[in-house]
């Protein structure tokens, strides 16, 4: 155009070309994404470099730009734009500011909403646990029989309940008291009655003679005698009627109430030994069926003598061959000791108890084993079956002041029978009634009480308790006994013990086995000592079959009538592979002995 010159070329004409050659569509250079997140980031940061915090004075702008608007009417325009201008940047300054704090309030708002949820979601939690074991707890409660007697303090509150109903019923209960104070004076009143009219006979017959009387005094005597006669022969045919009654079979009949018989209804009971009344029958039938002479305190003694001279004679074939190991495990009692005459159980029971736990192998480390405890928090005690350690550990520590502040002890048995047994030795022993101090737990029977400080439970038991009480607060030792056993509850036990034997550092654990393999506990619980109590209490050997037996089980019981018949008298332990075979051991010694007879003793 210039060349041309069809235009003239000028500053708009320029610039207006230059405007239209940059609206020209063309091809653009791509960003790659890298370099727009990286420009994104550097942005930001610029961003929020410009940020600070909103101090009291920027807070107040508006209220300054207010006031120096009312000051500048008075100025000039000039003043008023520039005024205007100011307050517009400070505006805007304020804003951003405004919008800054704005997205910090909404942050915290976020984080204390997040956190809130949290610790809603974390009591509920809570709250669910708790009562999940409350309704545990509850339920094990409705199953549970607890045998123990009630405390005092059940006692006291039963008390209450009592005289809460009676005052509440009293007016129901006035009349029904009424009649019974009715009826029980009226017995009284007849045997007063009774009395005073043989009293009043007797009189008249000694003060005044037979012809001093009149024709109504005669009479009235006569009458007197002929009532008190009557009501004399009323009361003997009444109390003859009760005698009879006492022993006389009655049909029992549907009572839907729970009232408590009558006595002189009630059948009197016959001993147990004679079957009860069926069995008092055929005891009398047998007496006249049979005839006897002599004396029968000679007649049983005789009979005793007779049955002794006769034994069981085996044949050498059914002998089975034994033959002894040359090793004998010796015992640790005295030979004084075993020379002493075996004593029945009635004087064992008088014996004193000291005795028998002085003869246990522990007892001479009774100071060494308490000074391990309390310097260990862990300890592995190691020792033969018998040496003690579970009836004799618990009260040694209660005797060490372990139960004070009303702490307990738990110990924990495999088996529901091994717990109850433990727990009545240990009660006859400390001479206090099972259920007090000493008492056990088991599944669907509670044996304790609030003053329990010796409980002993089985695994499954103290499982429970850890949904009650996961720290285990009320205990200060825990002993997990007969350990070798490994059952499933006890690996259980063994891990929530450990996790709370290392937040507690109080809280004693003990773990009794009676094997040798105890390096194996030792290790599991963080290389814990190992406590070992030699000996045992009787001396033990060990015999092997010559050959193999064919049918151990017939050769079992053959065994067992052998030591029966010539060894002294004593308990026979038989370990056997399952249920089946002890129940067929069990009816095969029955059978024999009953074919038997007299030829044994019992």
């Amino acid at each position: 155009l210039e060349q041309t010159g069809t235009i003239d070329i000028d500053q708009s004409v320029t610039a207006f070309a230059k405007e239209l050659y940059e609206k020209i569509p063309r091809q653009q250079a791509v960003e790659k994404p890298s370099k727009a997140l990286e420009r994104q980031a550097i942005e930001m940061e610029r961003k929020n470099r410009t940020y600070t915090l909103l101090e009291d004075s920027d807070s107040d702008s508006d209220e300054v730009a207010a006031r120096e608007k009312q000051k500048g009417k008075k100025k000039s325009k000039e003043k008023d734009r520039g005024n205007q201008k100011r307050n517009i940047r400070q505006k805007k300054d304020s804003s951003s500011e405004d919008e800054t704090l704005q997205r910090g309030d909404s942050f915290q708002e976020d984080r204390t909403s997040v956190k809130r949820e949290d610790d809603e979601v974390r009591l509920e939690d809570i709250k669910e646990r708790d009562a999940f074991a409350q309704r545990v707890k509850e339920k094990d409660k409705e199953k549970t029989r607890n045998i123990a007697e009630r405390t005092d303090k059940k006692a006291y509150e039963e008390a209450q309940k009592r005289l809460k109903m009676a005052e509440d019923g009293q007016k129901n209960m006035l009349p029904e008291l009424r009649k019974q104070s009715r009826r029980e004076y009226l017995k009284k009143r007849e045997a007063e009655k009774l009395e005073d009219l043989e009293a009043e006979i007797r009189d008249e017959e000694y003060l005044f003679s037979v012809d001093e009387r009149t024709e109504r005094e005669k009479k009235d005597l006569e009458h007197k005698r002929t009532v008190w006669e009557l009501a004399k022969d009323y009361k003997k045919a009444g109390a003859k009627e009760q005698e009879e009654r006492k022993n006389r079979y009655y049909m029992p009949k549907e009572v839907r109430r729970k009232e408590v018989p009558q006595k002189e209804l009630e059948l009197e009971e016959t001993p147990m030994e004679l079957g009860g009344e069926q069995g008092l029958w055929e005891e009398e039938r047998m007496k006249t069926a049979t005839l006897s002479f002599g004396a029968k305190r000679e007649r049983e003694q005789g009979m005793k003598q007779e049955q002794e001279r006769y034994q069981l004679v085996l044949e050498e074939e059914e002998m089975i061959d034994f033959v002894s190991t040359a090793i004998t495990m010796k015992g640790t009692r005295t030979e004084q000791d075993q020379d002493e005459p075996e004593l029945s159980q009635a004087e064992l029971k008088k014996r004193s108890i000291q005795e028998v736990r002085r003869s246990l192998p522990i007892f001479p480390y009774r100071d060494d084993l308490l000074a391990a405890i309390h310097e260990h928090q862990v300890l592995v005690i190691e020792g033969e079956t018998g040496s003690g350690k579970t009836t004799q550990i618990p009260q040694y520590l209660l005797e060490d002041g372990y139960t004070k502040g009303g702490m307990k002890i738990g110990c924990t048995q495999p088996r529901r029978v091994a717990a109850m047994s433990v727990a009545a030795r240990v009660a006859e022993e400390m001479g206090v009634k099972l259920g007090n101090e000493v008492g056990y737990s088991i599944r669907f029977e509670d044996c304790t009480s609030e003053r329990t400080v010796l409980k002993y439970m089985t695994d499954g038991m103290l499982l429970r308790e850890f949904l009650t009480e996961p720290d285990l607060a009320s205990y200060s030792v825990v002993i997990i006994d007969e350990a070798h056993e490994r059952t499933l509850h006890t690996d259980i036990l063994f891990g929530l013990i450990k996790d709370i034997a290392r937040f507690r550092p109080d809280l004693k654990v003990l773990v009794a086995s009676a094997t040798l393999d105890t390096e194996r506990f030792s290790c599991f619980f963080d290389d814990a000592p190992v406590f070992r109590i030699p000996g045992r209490r009787f001396p033990v050997d060990i015999f092997y079959t010559k050959a193999p037996e064919a049918d151990y089980l017939d050769a079992c019981v053959v065994s067992v009538l052998q030591i029966h018949v010539t060894q002294p008298t004593g308990d026979i332990l038989v370990f056997l592979t399952g249920q089946e075979e002890i129940e067929a051991c069990c009816e095969m010694l029955q059978e024999r002995c009953r074919r038997l007879g007299s030829k044994i003793v019992e």
